[in-house]
């Protein structure tokens, strides 16, 4: 019997097995690290952590989970709701503004509601200018850090469950109607249930990007997985203790994964729909009800997108003739330059995934392709910690058995952290590109193998250039979140590197906020032009096979 399946093992190895493996382990090396040195024992500071700190990360991150599930769950399903079947004043700018809360990082976000709301700010202000007299509205707790993060994420929900409730075909209202059911039961029985895998799969994103967070929760001072990793590895000088720290945070990453996927396998549903909603069969209904539905809409735009957006424009007033300045301009072009030379890698990346696990024989090498795009729930913290540990091992052997100095490649230079933004963001291109190949069939490659066609010219002449629409918007989506991303790049990146992100925090950390305004805005600007660039692309692929 294992005669027999060495024999299958060697009949069906082959290159693409190989590359497949590398590229899988390679990538994946950061998670491997952390697992492999936990073998190596606690460290020395790990029973004041258990003592003092553990319990409070492990409730706190509890309380994040749980406080922005419920209000993203809100801010996301209701305007989606509301948008999807039912006409109003603004509906249309408001649907797309509904997406825009997304261009603003958490961290950011936090800034400007602490500087609208806190001492001085610009809430008190106002109503002092009118003799009024006001208290400011404490937001330096879990709280005002969930409100915060349910401000900025929400998107995430709304995207899955809009997507869902487009799908919808006119007739299973209609059926719902004639079943003498209401608008309240159309939504609760039936619409609500059929969007659950779509919701829930939103608000596993929105919890790994709340495990992620590190400059918000930093700010407002709340001790997390996070920002407890930061703090054993820098402050108290324990990475042993990070690594453990780290293995916690995965441990929890999946179990909601797996939690999630079971979810999602359990209560999966097929909506057949023969025509495509076009907006003619949206409610119309009166001038009360129409308000109410813009309220329900406008409130998170509001409360996610204008009022940061508000606060920045009046710091980079403040700050214009001291913040305006050339080095804002390099350090843009810096950011741009990073962002683009990730997406490019990741997109390289994703892209042999793809077809070498497809050109390989052997389903267990599949292990390794999943292993590659780990990435994207692993947060940022735990891939730089994982990432500074393995260095140190590869410097240490190089240094001992070559007497080679290579500490400079990963500590002077940029590949280390383009190595892990590729490995951070590669699901990103891996999804959208596996899912929009297999539309291809396999009728053109089988044609073109037929005519003498080798694998990689078939890919070059005929596949790549069919998933040309794919590629730009796979680019664009790692380019925004390369953009955006804090926490790694502030573990990684070399000293004479440096980032809008990354400004933007050192700024607000420096206690000089209202600087922190031109880094953010400009940041912002980048990323809401791309999204409006990535809908269009979409639009334009929907029209052409619409």
């Amino acid at each position: 019997m294992l005669s027999n399946k060495l024999k299958h093992l060697y009949r069906d190895f082959n290159l693409w097995s190989l590359l497949t493996m590398t590229i899988g382990l390679l990538v994946a090396i950061p998670v491997l690290a952390i697992v492999l040195y936990l073998f190596y024992g606690v460290g020395d500071m790990w029973g004041h952590i258990t003592a003092y700190f553990l319990w409070d990360y492990c409730i706190n991150s509890m309380l994040l989970l749980l406080g922005t599930g419920f209000l993203t769950f809100l801010f996301g399903v209701l305007p989606a709701w509301v948008v999807c079947n039912y006409q109003f004043w603004g509906r249309k700018p408001l649907e797309w503004l509904l997406f825009l809360p997304l261009s603003i990082p958490s961290y950011i976000t936090a800034y400007t509601y602490v500087g609208v709301f806190g001492n001085g700010g610009t809430w008190i202000n106002f109503w002092q200018g009118l003799g009024i007299s006001v208290e400011r509205i404490e937001l330096m707790n879990i709280y005002g850090l969930i409100w915060v993060l349910s401000c900025s994420l929400f998107p995430y929900v709304y995207g899955g469950a809009r997507a869902t409730f487009k799908s919808y075909p006119k007739s299973l209202r209609d059926a719902t109607y004639l079943l003498g059911k209401g608008e309240r039961s159309y939504f609760f029985s039936v619409g609500l249930p059929l969007a659950f895998p779509a919701i829930v799969g939103g608000l596993f994103l929105v919890f790994m990007e709340v495990l992620n967070d590190y400059g918000a929760a930093k700010y407002f001072g709340v001790n997390t997985f996070t920002t407890g990793i930061f703090r054993t590895w820098t402050a108290l000088e324990d990475l042993q203790s990070a690594i453990y720290l780290s293995a916690l945070l995965v441990l929890i990453v999946l179990i909601i994964n797996a939690f999630v996927q079971w979810y999602k396998n359990k209560r999966s549903y097929a909506i057949k729909q023969t025509v495509s909603r076009d907006g003619t069969d949206l409610r119309v209904i009166g001038k009360r009800d129409q308000f109410i539905c813009f309220s329900l809409v406008f409130i998170p735009v509001f409360f996610g997108f204008l009022i940061p957006l508000g606060q920045l424009i009046y710091w980079a007033r403040l700050t214009f003739e001291s913040m305006f300045t050339i080095e804002l301009f390099w350090l843009s072009l810096q950011s741009f330059s990073m962002a683009f030379c990730a997406a490019f890698f990741v997109l390289l990346f994703g892209l042999m995934m793809v077809f070498f696990s497809n050109w390989n024989n052997l389903r267990f090498f599949h292990l390794f392709k999943r292993m590659a795009v780990i990435g994207y729930v692993v947060p940022g913290a735990i891939i730089g910690i994982g990432i500074i540990r393995s260095s140190q091992s590869i410097i240490n052997f190089f240094s001992d058995n070559l007497d080679l100095k290579v500490g400079y490649l990963f500590y002077g230079s940029s590949f280390v952290l383009i190595y892990a933004y590729v490995f951070r963001f590669l699901a990103v291109a891996f999804n959208l590109i596996e899912a929009n190949s297999l539309k291809l069939g396999k009728q053109l490659a089988e044609s073109s193998y037929l005519l003498g066609k080798s694998r990689l010219k078939t890919v070059l002449k005929i596949e790549l250039p069919l998933l040309r629409v794919t590629l730009a918007s796979a680019f664009l989506l790692v380019f925004v979140d390369v953009m955006k991303e804090l926490p790694l790049t502030l573990i990684l990146k070399p000293y004479h590197l440096n980032t809008l992100a990354v400004k933007a925090f050192e700024y607000a950390d420096d206690e000089r906020v209202p600087e922190a305004a031109w880094p953010a805005l400009i940041l912002i600007t980048v990323i809401v032009l791309l999204i409006g660039v990535f809908n269009s692309i979409e639009n334009r692929q929907k029209n052409k096979h619409g």
